[in-house]
């Protein structure tokens, strides 16, 4: 990725689209902003994402276990949070062209203001007001007599409300984590950047349960907070390209012992890739004293009962998606083409979408379209793989280049006589032939 081009996250934009990554949301209707439909690609994107998230912080760990918790849920457990109190943006309204502006956006302000100073427009405000970010939801049979509920503004409190019935069920003992992957819901005033700030979105959470204790606390949280920026790290993000920032006093949560931000260097700056936040015994202190209920957890071990701290990691999927799209995008030159350019997606094996195409070389020859059929229907079995007998063999390798699949495989008349393929590797677009027998273990070996 070259971090000084300006017109990078319009390429991103545009291959998303081109390719089947990511749609605007209602397009043939104008759209809603805010909104984004996932294409075939980027669901698979998506999906790869949350698999190696469950993989890493749930399949392979003793100490976690997972769950899914509803959508709407009772409209006290806002309350209890203190979303409904105060989960509010500060939002001001531009008088001449009547867009609304979150008040703490002040890049945002200048630059708005400077477009209507080039128009030599008045740029006149309304007073700060406050726009709570809970979407609500009318549940009720009759019209009129419908009950206020929300959309979740976080999957996190589906998490701590289920505390004891998953400490009941299993037979986990602190320190232990519960995990969970879901969709939130937010009423952005000013969504933007792509997909970075949406009004739907997914995310990915931790809420690790640890005794009430300042310093192992504390390196519980260490443990997690490198134990994520590892896992970006792992998956192929340059290094180079993120950074921890730590909050300061001001920006704390009122509950917050410590939080820390991983931020990935995009072209519009750098921005929150995921939070680790320290968050206390906050969340089962306001559930036990909103619901009535005993929260607390019993050592059988030391007999002692208490309130445990949360330590919690909350990342994005789509913000993950983004960011792994704009590290990912090169634009190289092919030597082999006489120095033709080609984009391509140096996706890591195990995010990108396909990996492996099937290519007959000729798409006019049945005895070469029917062998490479046997190859394809064979090899997805096991692998997502895709298929391809459109247009020459250059332009296709180009085109999964831009969708980052990571090998092609190609039949050619030589296949009919020797039972070999020539596989193209993506990144250093050098071939070799593989006996077909050996196709399927060359792949798992190179993945």
């Amino acid at each position: 990725m070259n971090m000084s081009d300006n017109n990078l996250m319009e390429k991103i934009v545009s291959l998303a689209k081109r390719r089947g990554f990511i749609f605007p949301g209602s397009e043939i209707y104008g759209g809603l902003k805010g909104t984004w439909d996932y294409g075939p690609l980027g669901a698979e994107l998506k999906f790869n994402i949350k698999q190696e998230w469950w993989k890493a912080m749930v399949k392979n760990r003793d100490d976690v276990v997972g769950m899914s918790a509803s959508i709407i849920m009772n409209p006290k457990v806002w309350e209890a949070s203190g979303h409904v109190a105060g989960f509010n943006d500060p939002l001001i309204e531009c008088k001449t062209c009547h867009q609304r502006f979150r008040a703490d956006q002040e890049d945002i302000i200048a630059e708005h203001e400077k477009l209507h100073k080039e128009k030599k427009e008045k740029t006149d405000w309304t007073e700060e007001k406050k726009f709570n970010l809970l979407v609500e939801v009318k549940l009720g049979a009759v019209e009129g007599e419908k009950n206020t509920a929300y959309l979740r503004g976080e999957i996190t409190q589906g998490v701590h409300v289920n505390f004891k019935n998953i400490l009941n069920s299993s037979r986990l003992k602190i320190p232990f984590g519960i995990a969970q992957i879901g969709k939130a819901f937010r009423n952005e005033i000013t969504p933007g950047n792509f997909t970075y700030r949406s009004i739907e979105f997914e995310q990915m959470e931790l809420q690790y349960y640890v005794k009430p204790d300042e310093k192992k606390s504390m390196e519980y949280y260490e443990f997690w907070k490198n134990f994520r920026m590892d896992w970006y790290k792992l998956l192929g993000i340059n290094s180079d390209n993120l950074r921890f920032r730590e909050h300061q006093k001001n920006e704390l949560a009122h509950y917050a012992k410590a939080a820390w931000d991983i931020e990935y260097k995009t072209p519009f700056g750098w921005k929150e890739c995921e939070g680790i936040h320290h968050r206390g015994d906050w969340d089962l202190s306001q559930h036990q004293k909103f619901s009535g209920q005993d929260m607390s957890y019993f050592d059988e071990e030391t007999k002692e009962k208490y309130l445990p701290w949360v330590i919690e990691t909350s990342g994005g999927v789509d913000r993950a998606a983004l960011f792994f799209l704009i590290d990912a995008y090169y634009e190289e030159k092919d030597p082999a083409k006489n120095g033709a350019s080609r984009i391509v997606l140096k996706l890591n094996s195990k995010l990108a979408p396909y990996k492996a195409a099937v290519f007959p070389l000729l798409a006019n020859k049945p005895e070469l379209v029917k062998r490479a059929r046997e190859i394809y229907d064979d090899l997805r079995k096991d692998f997502m793989v895709a298929w391809d007998d459109r247009g020459n063999i250059g332009k296709r390798y180009y085109s999964q280049d831009e969708i980052g699949t990571l090998f092609c495989i190609t039949i050619d008349f030589q296949t009919l006589e020797d039972n070999t393929v020539t596989v193209r590797d993506r990144d250093t677009m050098k071939q070799e032939r593989i006996e077909i027998k050996d196709l399927s273990q060359y792949l798992v070996k190179k993945l």
